[in-house]
């Protein structure tokens, strides 16, 4: 079981006076940070703010840094550290990545993107059609959202080169099959791009077991710095044209990355890796083996949320009424906008948002008012469940 005593002890957050009575679920959003990278951040602009690789000390011990937060994030994720790159978003790292994926295809040639995603891996993928590429769309069922691997295999042929979509949507929260579905693209000789950033807050992925070519998430949604993460397999990006400065096209690792790191943000991802070996350390389990707990707790505090929600008949619940089969990114359509809602919600102390959160496609997919949008209530392993009950008593309050 998760301790969650020491869980909320490695946030800052928890112990903030102007925080105390306010319980955060717009997790989705953003998280809040962990110590150990506020302290690292802390560290690099007291004392390594200079030009990192440099052949003096503070530059060297800042470069050393950076490459360690590459190094152990891809030992976390299970991929060889010149394969992961960082970059300033995850929505800039896709529209870069779209453009290597233009400059490498011919005209006639077919993407797969589906209407379940975030706008960041669709929009930037489906503008390729400007330019010849035909952009098929996987669709998800209207009523429930839900996307179905065997509506996905009549659209594969030899033509198609690449299949996008989320480990799971940002609004409807069903968790993918990525290793199944990964294996239907590949059979038919198509890459596979996944957005992760709604999943890896719920437990980092272990890329190589899900076999696909590109995997990125959001540091500042996994406990972090504002940073975009990205996994790309060598075989994949030697195929790729060259997106940075001529002389880094042969550095796996900045060859997706047209300008300049953000050194310090990206020497702070060290520390989420600290964190997640301490947590491992101190439940007495493997660092892989913290994403279980994780979803354990999620699960435990998710369900009595849904249940609730069910029996709402004002409200819309978008996704899985299965805890299990989710992350804890539940969405529910109002009859009423849903940004007042949120502000309603803020009167009790419940940080929430309401919106459409960049995922028009979905909620147009699925006949959702955008001009509405949906109410969004979002947690992670540090949430606690007496947050959870401060939280249904305030939706019977306002809803």
């Amino acid at each position: 079981m998760l301790d969650l005593s020491y869980v909320r002890g490695q946030f800052p957050a928890f112990a903030e006076p102007s925080l105390q009575g306010q319980a955060f679920f717009e997790n989705a959003g953003g998280s809040y940070t962990c110590q150990p990278v506020i302290d690292r951040l802390f560290r690099f602009y007291h004392q390594r703010k200079v030009q990192p690789y440099a052949p003096y000390p503070a530059a060297q011990a800042g470069g050393a840094e950076m490459d360690e937060a590459r190094t152990r994030l891809a030992g976390l994720l299970n991929i060889a550290p010149d394969e992961l790159s960082f970059g300033p978003s995850t929505s800039q790292n896709i529209y870069v990545l779209s453009q290597a994926v233009r400059e490498a295809m011919r005209p006639g040639e077919a993407i797969i993107v589906t209407n379940q995603d975030h706008e960041a891996n669709s929009g930037a993928w489906r503008r390729l059609a400007d330019h010849g590429i035909e952009v098929r769309e996987w669709k998800v069922d209207p009523e429930t959202g839900h996307l179905d691997p065997a509506e996905l295999e009549p659209l594969l042929d030899e033509s198609v080169r690449l299949v996008c979509f989320p480990h799971c949507s940002n609004v409807v929260g069903e968790i993918n099959p990525v290793a199944e579905i990964t294996a239907l693209a590949h059979a038919a000789g198509a890459w596979v791009c996944v957005d992760g950033v709604s999943y890896a807050p719920h437990g980092f992925p272990d890329v190589d077991a899900l076999g696909c070519d590109i995997y990125l998430f959001s540091a500042y949604k996994t406990y972090g710095p504002h940073q975009g993460i990205m996994a790309i397999r060598r075989e994949l990006a030697n195929l790729l044209p060259n997106q940075a400065h001529s002389f880094n096209g042969d550095t796996l690792y900045k060859k997706f990355i047209p300008a300049g790191p953000d050194h310090a943000q990206v020497a702070a991802c060290a520390g989420m890796v600290d964190y997640i070996e301490a947590l491992a350390t101190h439940q007495g389990v493997s660092p892989r083996e913290v994403a279980g707990l994780m979803h354990a707790h999620e699960v435990a505090l998710m369900q009595p949320l849904l249940d609730y929600l069910g029996t709402k008949n004002s409200v819309r619940l978008l996704g899985p009424t299965d805890a299990a089969r989710r992350a804890p990114t539940v969405a529910v359509a109002l009859q009423r906008p849903a940004e007042g809602v949120a502000r309603d919600l803020a009167q009790h102390g419940i940080m929430a948002g309401g919106g459409d959160f960049y995922a028009v496609r979905p909620l147009q997919a699925m006949g959702i008012d955008t001009g509405k949008g949906v109410l969004r209530l979002s947690f992670v392993h540090y949430t606690s469940p007496d947050e959870v009950d401060q939280l249904l008593a305030a939706l019977d309050a306002v809803l």
